[in-house]
């Protein structure tokens, strides 16, 4: 059976467990389910919300790219990615994983190179506001990201 992973890249937010159910349920051989929720921080209470922005087309492409190489890495049954772009309020969802696999380390290990490659490899910007209403600049790369990455190689 070809496994293909679900990819969507959308302003409205999403519901993990209906998502969760719309990857696992009636899915023989699935032994484990990873998830990853990534949600705005607010940074202290100095941030009032981000702004995400994407490349259309490519941020799906890269998206799938990376799936794919975590199904076939790690043997995974199910992956779901989602990404909001637009002005997310602190709190609200940002980023959703899916792994499913026959069992758990594969899951894990999955949603994390999935993770670690979205955060590094994927065309996607932030910019913060603050609750004093200033927009700051777009956020910069993190080594920490590329170090991250760099383990899976």
């Amino acid at each position: 059976m070809t496994v293909s992973p679900t990819i969507s890249v959308q302003h409205e937010d999403f519901d993990l467990q209906a998502e969760v159910d719309r990857l696992s349920k009636g899915k023989p051989g699935i032994g484990a389910v990873v998830t990853f929720s990534g949600l705005c921080r607010d940074e202290g209470g100095t941030l009032s919300a981000l702004e995400l922005e994407h490349y259309p087309g490519m941020a799906e492409a890269e998206m799938a790219r990376i799936g794919e190489l975590a199904i076939e890495r790690f043997g995974l049954i199910g992956l779901t990615a989602i990404h909001r772009y637009g002005k997310i309020a602190a709190g609200e969802n940002i980023v959703l994983v899916i792994a499913a696999a026959p069992h758990r380390q594969a899951a894990f290990d999955g949603a994390n190179f999935v993770m670690d490659f979205l955060k590094t490899s994927a065309p996607f910007w932030k910019k913060e506001h603050g609750k004093d209403g200033h927009a700051g600049d777009w956020i910069a790369a993190r080594d920490a990201d590329d170090t991250a990455r760099d383990k899976w190689k």
